[in-house]
């Protein structure tokens, strides 16, 4: 009977953690979208609000950290118990720079709502979008234990990553030709950025979710998409592309000479 009792209260200790982690997503999916719509319309006290609420978060990983730390002190899992406690803890880990992000975001778009808008400022809610239904597709696949829909979400990061990388050169060149952008456009490179980090981040959730439910690393490369660290953009050009070492390819490189 004693042994039951344990059991029963092992799985509502394991119960608990999963819904703070759902949560902790719940209230990241919508940091995320805020910080979105708080640049699409210019709004600064939308922008406010996600700074503000990014305590919300933080607050939860600290919950999700000390209920982690209780139960292997006292619980001594294994086996697949062992990967929800461990997997709880790198998901909220996860959620919480997410969180950071979409403040960054928000605070960016503070700055750019005080300035003439600028063409480019277009692609982050269309960025945007596409990071919400990524973060949104980890966090469902969390909650029903899904590892394709895992999947489907950590494919769809090299698609993210193509669009920053299309934003990047756009905004490079937009500055090019008028100087006078260059502060707005900068605050959207970093804005893209954080956009694209988010991806990341929802991509290690799918990891963490193949690992949880299957027990063993998700296999495979992980899509990328991103080339801007090898990128060269000159004003009288379209951008050109490097190599690896970050060396133009011949042709380009007698063009320059």
């Amino acid at each position: 009977m004693t042994r039951e009792h344990i059991v029963r209260s092992f799985g509502e200790d394991l119960r608990r953690l999963g819904n703070l982690i759902t949560q902790m997503g719940g209230v990241a999916e919508a940091q995320v979208d805020s910080a979105i719509e708080a640049v699409e319309r210019r709004n600064t006290r939308l922008a406010e609000q996600v700074v503000q609420a990014d305590a919300r978060i933080d607050e939860y990983e600290r919950e999700v950290d000390a209920e982690v730390v209780r139960l292997l002190a006292l619980r001594q899992p294994m086996a697949q118990d062992l990967r929800e406690i461990l997997s709880a803890l790198k998901i909220a880990s996860d959620l919480e720079r997410i969180g950071d992000y979409a403040a960054n975001i928000a605070k960016r778009s503070m700055v750019l709502a005080q300035l003439p808008a600028v063409s480019p400022v277009v692609a982050i809610p269309r960025m945007g979008r596409l990071v919400q239904e990524i973060l949104k597709e980890v966090i469902d696949a969390y909650v029903e234990r899904d590892v394709t829909k895992a999947i489907v979400g950590w494919r769809r990061d090299e698609e993210l990553d193509d669009l920053y990388t299309s934003l990047f050169r756009e905004v490079l060149t937009y500055m090019m030709e008028d100087p006078r952008v260059i502060t707005p456009c900068t605050h959207l490179l970093f804005m893209a950025k954080n956009l694209e980090r988010i991806g990341d981040h929802a991509t290690n959730i799918a990891e963490t979710i193949h690992f949880l439910v299957v027990g063993k690393p998700l296999k495979g490369e992980r899509p990328k998409g991103d080339v801007t660290s090898y990128e060269l953009v000159t004003p009288d050009r379209e951008p050109a592309p490097v190599d690896e070492a970050g060396r133009l390819p011949p042709s380009a490189g007698g063009a320059a000479g």
